[in-house]
C-alpha cells in the first residue's frame, strides 16, 4: 500500500511542477502574474517547512537526512540543493553592463 501511496504522490508533484513549468513558459502577462500570486507563497511556504525539518539539531546534523548509526552534518543535501536553487541560482554572474544589449538596460515598470 505504501508504494502504491508513493507513486501516486510522485505522479502529482510532478505533475504539478510540469503544469507550473508549462505556464511559466507559455502563459500571457496577466495570466503569469496570477498564477505567480498564488503560488509563490505556496512555494515559498512548502520550502520554509522542508528546510525547517532539515534544520542542524544541537550536535550539528541534520535531523531528517541522519540515522542512528550515520549522523548526517548539517547542511544536509536538502539545504544544499535550496541554496543552489534560491541563492547561487540568483547570484550568477551577470555580463558587465556596458557588454549588455540595450534592450536589456532598460527600466522595467514594476508589476502592480
Amino acid at each position: 500500500m505504501d508504494e502504491i501511496l508513493g507513486q501516486v504522490l510522485r505522479n502529482a508533484v510532478w505533475e504539478r511542477l510540469d503544469v507550473l513549468t508549462e505556464l511559466a513558459n507559455r502563459a500571457d502577462a496577466p495570466s503569469l502574474l496570477a498564477v505567480a500570486r498564488s503560488e509563490l507563497p505556496r512555494l515559498t511556504e512548502g520550502w520554509r517547512t522542508l528546510l525547517s525539518a532539515h534544520d542542524a539539531d544541537e550536535k550539528g546534523n541534520c535531523p531528517e537526512c541522519s540515522s542512528r548509526w550515520r549522523p548526517c552534518k548539517a547542511p544536509c543535501t536538502v539545504w544544499r540543493s535550496a541554496y543552489e536553487h534560491l541563492v547561487s541560482g540568483a547570484l550568477a554572474p551577470r555580463p558587465a553592463r556596458h557588454l549588455r544589449p540595450a534592450h536589456a538596460l532598460r527600466e522595467v515598470a514594476p508589476v502592480p
